[in-house]
């Protein structure tokens, strides 16, 4: 893949995280800023507000690629270090963290949140990683399955860990920042063999 793949992948998925973090927020609707520039209405606020939540989406999207590009990285080394027994090691990190998410992050919440949503995002983000990595092997090859899995699942929540410890699980900005991380991360993970194949049919060409 060459640099202007690269770097167009990179302002694309920049994008997408802005407009992400854009759309989340309208409905997330952090302490009440739209509403206050609504009532009455103020147009130099709601668009410095529409801003503030881009960047964050921008930098929630940064985080992401940072993410991804550690993923390629991380896999290619656990691929020579575990060999066949990679597979097994991916499935018992996404069993840590899964636990670790809803364990850890509920003892740091000192009780402010009830168990059963810990377990509910934990799930959440299981099935939705699931049905992604079904999507990479079905448009790649079966034993993808995993890797892909692995990266939705133990990447997302890496990549969340700054939100889940400044604030709790369904507050407004781990909302907005863990829905950017996921779609950020979806974006990549599906995108990056189609440009992989388009690489290599012009070089046959």
């Amino acid at each position: 893949m060459n640099s202007r793949k690269v770097v167009n992948l990179f302002l694309k998925t920049l994008a997408l995280g802005g407009l992400v973090g854009l759309i989340v927020s309208f409905f997330v609707n952090v302490g009440g800023s739209y509403t206050d520039n609504l009532q009455p209405f103020n147009f130099i606020g709601l668009i410095g507000v529409m801003l503030f939540f881009i960047g964050h989406g921008m930098l929630y999207s940064a985080v992401s690629q940072t993410g991804f590009f550690a993923y390629l990285y991380v896999h290619r080394l656990g691929l020579s270090i575990f060999r066949s027994f990679w597979p097994t090691v991916q499935i018992a990190l996404i069993a840590f963290i899964l636990f670790d998410l809803v364990y850890f992050t509920y003892n740091g919440a000192e009780g402010d949140v009830g168990l059963i949503w810990y377990i509910l995002a934990a799930a959440a983000l299981f099935v939705y990683g699931w049905i992604i990595a079904k999507i990479k092997a079905k448009e790649t090859k079966k034993h993808a399955f995993i890797p892909a899995l692995f990266f939705m699942v133990v990447f997302t929540v890496l990549e969340w860990v700054p939100a889940l410890r400044i604030g709790i699980i369904g507050s407004e900005f781990s909302l907005i920042m863990v829905l950017t991380l996921l779609a950020c991360n979806t974006y990549q993970l599906l995108i990056l063999h189609r440009l992989h194949n388009s690489t290599d049919e012009k070089s046959k060409k």
